[in-house]
């Protein structure tokens, strides 16, 4: 497109593109938005290599003035979206991309690739979290998913509110706190389960998780409760009927007086487990694999679309699809959330007149990002994730109550679109 664009004599000309799902997956109530942080810190060093280029060259994917294009290629326009960490709805424009068409155009993949992927990996977090309420949930998945999805799945997790990861470069890259427990694997090394657990306390004092169900979950309970005392920090349950188990664990524990040790489960959890252990003594949760895979839903199935051009005449004018059932709604959209009775959400509002949004009961949605090309301070690196995840814990505090159901049913609130 830019090859044949360039020999027109149209890639210069200003675009809008605008990053939305037309619809929500199947009976999600609403969608959190995560990525824009790490598409921002990609953004930043987003260059063609002479590597790269040699490849273009020798392959002839493009030919030489493309090649010239990409060899000076630097994102200088404008770029506008919700806040990392909102609560979003079909059509809601998160991102908004206004440049040339070749230096817009080019972002596309970046963006959606990065954005499909951490926002299903936050708006599935934000469901764990939101049934597990005051008990924290803890970011297991990545010997689950590809290693470099892994540490953004875990900075997405933290976006959605849990509390740590076992990732140690998310730890590291992104500043969030990191966990772990031993495996099966060191149990077994050793010539008994009293063995290991005398490693494991002697190298990290009696405060560790100790994974009690590798043979006999209570023999394992009390062998720790031995050996390390009331000062036992947790227990791990990775297997079995958790709920019947934590609730007799968490007798036994406190018949033995180790009533301040925890009790934490793993064991292929989401948040239909998570929501049938709301009534048993669990004091955290590892989630995994139904984590990094977004709970069934592993996309958002956003999509990156023109909205508005410059013409012939120089003037900007919108411009819309209107394929049979993949549509768009032409021309730069304004965003706002209505707040009714308690400041609760009663609506998603777009408006192509920004005037149209100026009642009090609007709370605008979209900010600046990416100035000229300058990217704007605050949305990356550690601080972005901390102000991420206050974002999305206000964000969905302000949702209608049916948001947190878990039976399926249609977006929590609607779209309204006030120029059409």
């Amino acid at each position: 497109m830019i090859q044949a664009a360039l020999k027109a004599g149209t890639h210069r000309r200003r675009c809008v593109f605008e990053t939305f799902t037309r619809r929500l997956p199947a009976g999600r109530r609403y969608g959190v938005l995560a990525g824009t942080g790490r598409f921002l810190e990609q953004l930043a060093g987003f260059r063609f290599d002479a590597d790269q280029l040699a490849f273009l060259e020798e392959q002839r994917v493009v030919d030489g003035p493309t090649l010239d294009f990409l060899s000076d290629f630097r994102f200088t326009g404008t770029i506008r979206g919700y806040a990392e960490g909102e609560a979003f709805f079909p059509y809601s424009p998160v991102l908004q991309v206004e440049g040339t068409f070749a230096e817009a155009c080019i972002l596309e993949t970046l963006v959606l690739s990065i954005l499909n992927h951490d926002s299903a990996v936050a708006s599935a977090a934000s469901r764990m979290t939101g049934v597990a309420e005051d008990r924290p949930c803890l970011e297991m998945g990545a010997r689950r998913t590809h290693e470099r999805s892994a540490v953004a799945a875990a900075r997405a997790a933290a976006v959605a509110g849990f509390a740590g990861t076992s990732n140690l470069e998310a730890g590291k890259r992104y500043g969030l706190p990191t966990i772990g427990t031993s495996a099966h694997a060191f149990t077994m090394l050793h010539d008994s389960e009293e063995q290991a657990f005398r490693a494991q306390i002697d190298s990290l004092g009696t405060g560790t998780t100790l994974l009690v169900d590798t043979y006999d979950v209570e023999a394992a309970v009390r062998r720790a409760v031995e050996i390390a005392g009331p000062a036992l920090g947790a227990v791990r349950l990775d297997s079995g009927d958790l709920a019947g188990q934590a609730g007799w664990v968490r007798q036994l524990l406190d018949s033995l007086g180790n009533r301040e040790t925890q009790i934490t489960v793993t064991s292929d959890l989401d948040e239909y487990a998570i929501a049938g252990l709301k009534a048993a003594p669990v004091d955290s949760y590892g989630v995994g694999t139904r984590l990094v895979t977004g709970s069934g839903a592993p996309t958002t199935s956003m999509v990156y679309k023109l909205v508005a051009r410059e013409n012939a005449e120089g003037s900007m004018e919108p411009v819309a699809k209107k394929s049979l059932g993949k549509g768009s709604v032409g021309g730069y959209k304004h965003a706002a959330r209505r707040l009714g009775p308690s400041e609760r959400a009663s609506a998603e509002v777009l408006a192509l007149d920004p005037e149209r949004l100026s009642e009090d009961s609007l709370r605008p949605l979209s900010a600046p990002l990416v100035a000229d090309g300058e990217i704007l301070p605050g949305a990356t690196g550690p601080e972005g994730v901390v102000a991420a995840a206050e974002r999305h814990r206000l964000s969905v505090a302000e949702l209608p109550a049916a948001a947190r159901r878990l039976s399926e049913g249609e977006p929590v609130i609607p779209t309204e679109f006030l120029d059409h």
